[in-house]
């Protein structure tokens, strides 16, 4: 299988090099015309080992490494060593066989086995939160200390509150002691995350609207997170405008570039100068082609309803982070929560192309992608192990102010979509028939007036006949 396989198939362009009109992996297979927001590639169609699909050359890697754990390595006789020796081995297994025989996806920089290896860690993941869902809550947090023999131990959390006061005049040492305090890791964190997800929605307003909602989540939810309990500043100036902020607009900005750069691709060994070498081998991380997401959620109910869902999952996938490690109890510095971070990242921009493609081109893409499919069932079972392993806090009745914000905000959206998708349909189809009477009225009427009503009444027989014709 060669580089043309793996990506989109693109026929064969005569030299000078053509464009091929489409992206790689877009599941178009050299089919159908490319799209407004798509960008024009250039490819000249190399085809390289890199690109070689080596089936049988990882198969037989795995079978000699099987072999040599079967025939000249002595079986441990701990049962606790072998047993997490054997699943780490199936789970090895499972990735090589989805490397190099999975579906591949929309990406295909730097390599599509590097997706299709995320997209087997998917699969694995979800398997994992299954085996915890079904085992009971004392089980499941024990169970952890086979990942890690340091946790299974409750944990407190870390509370961001106390006092808020910007310059604290009774420090004499360090008056903005309390700004010094807030600026740990997480805000570095906070800047590249937020950096990451402008690149994977590609929408300055979707992002806005996930950053400020979930910081209104927070505030509901500081009575049942002490996480959440943090100073008006830190929310709004550190977390909104300056973390968050600076992410996106720095992501928009990587957009902006992605958009004008020009996609022409050449063979390594086609390139005469080692500056270029080096500057192909550096972009080949780089997207092949570019889509531009427009969104476009007022368009129709059903776009409507997928950004409402899109933004839902987002911000429930976004508590899952901070509810799981409680009711884990992970210590929020520990690896596993910084590696969940890096397979969302890596997944979900996967799983936002393939939810835009699903919306936008519905007659190609007739069913939602495998990794949007797998992120949204992940997702969901992650809070369903939170529901599961602490109802008690989930149920924390929220204050009676906060209810009713909620509400106000629910009855407003609720209002604008019936307006928007309905009302005002009703009322502008009700205007366009007036207006289309009105004018057939004043055509008939100048008609009459300039003495030309014979031709009208000699058309009545016509119309009279396609009348009953019809009925």
């Amino acid at each position: 299988v060669g580089k043309a396989a793996l990506e989109e198939q693109p026929p064969p362009p005569p030299p000078p090099a053509q464009p091929n009109g489409g992206a790689p992996g877009a599941e178009r297979d050299g089919a159908g015309p490319r799209r407004s927001t798509e960008s024009e590639v250039y490819d000249d169609g190399t085809n390289t080992f890199f690109w070689r699909a080596h089936t049988l050359t990882v198969l037989f890697i795995l079978t000699c490494a099987l072999g040599y754990v079967t025939l000249l390595e002595e079986t441990p006789q701990d049962t606790a060593y072998n047993t997490k020796r054997g699943i780490v081995a199936s789970i090895l297994v499972f990735l090589c066989f989805g490397v190099t025989q999975a579906k591949d996806g929309p990406f295909s920089r730097p390599h599509p086995a590097y997706w299709r290896f995320w997209l087997c860690v998917s699969v694995v993941y979800e398997l994992f939160l299954i085996f915890i869902l079904f085992q009971t809550v004392q089980d499941g947090r024990q169970f952890m200390k086979y990942i890690d023999p340091h946790l299974g131990v409750p944990l407190p959390e870390r509370d961001y509150g106390g006092n808020c006061l910007i310059y604290d005049p009774g420090n004499g040492t360090d008056p903005f002691h309390n700004i010094w305090d807030k600026l740990d890791g997480f805000v570095p964190a906070h800047f590249f995350g937020w950096y990451l997800k402008t690149l994977m929605i590609r929408d300055w307003w979707m992002c806005m609207i996930i950053s400020v909602m979930f910081e209104f989540l927070e505030y509901s939810l500081e009575h049942q997170l002490p996480n959440f309990s943090e100073c008006w500043w830190d929310h709004w100036i550190m977390d909104v405008i300056l973390c968050n902020g600076l992410g996106i607009y720095c992501g928009m900005k990587t957009l902006s570039w992605l958009s004008l750069k020009t996609y022409k691709w050449q063979g390594l060994w086609n390139i005469p100068t080692y500056k270029g070498k080096m500057k192909r081998i550096v972009f080949q991380f780089t997207p092949y082609s570019w889509v531009k997401f427009e969104w476009k959620p007022a368009s129709s109910l059903r776009r409507w309803l997928a950004v409402c869902g899109i933004i839902f999952v987002f911000l429930l996938a976004e508590l899952n982070t901070f509810y799981l490690k409680f009711v884990l109890w992970m210590p929020p510095e520990h690896y596993l929560v910084l590696l969940r971070l890096v397979f969302f990242v890596n997944v979900g921009g996967v799983a936002m192309r393939e939810i835009y493609d699903f919306m936008d081109d519905p007659k190609f893409h007739k069913k939602l992608g495998q990794q949007a499919w797998l992120v949204a069932a992940i997702t969901a079972t992650e809070f369903l192990i939170v529901v599961k392993y602490d109802p008690y806090t989930l149920t924390l009745s929220l204050p009676f102010y906060i209810t009713q914000c909620w509400i106000l905000g629910i009855i407003l959206v609720l209002t604008w979509t019936a307006w928007r998708f309905f009302i005002r349909d009703i009322t502008l189809r009700y205007k366009e028939i007036r207006r289309q009477k009105q004018e057939h009225r004043h055509e008939k009427d100048k008609c009459l007036s300039n003495g030309d009503g014979h031709s009208a009444l000699l058309d009545e027989p016509s119309g009279s006949k396609l009348r009953e014709r019809k009925l």
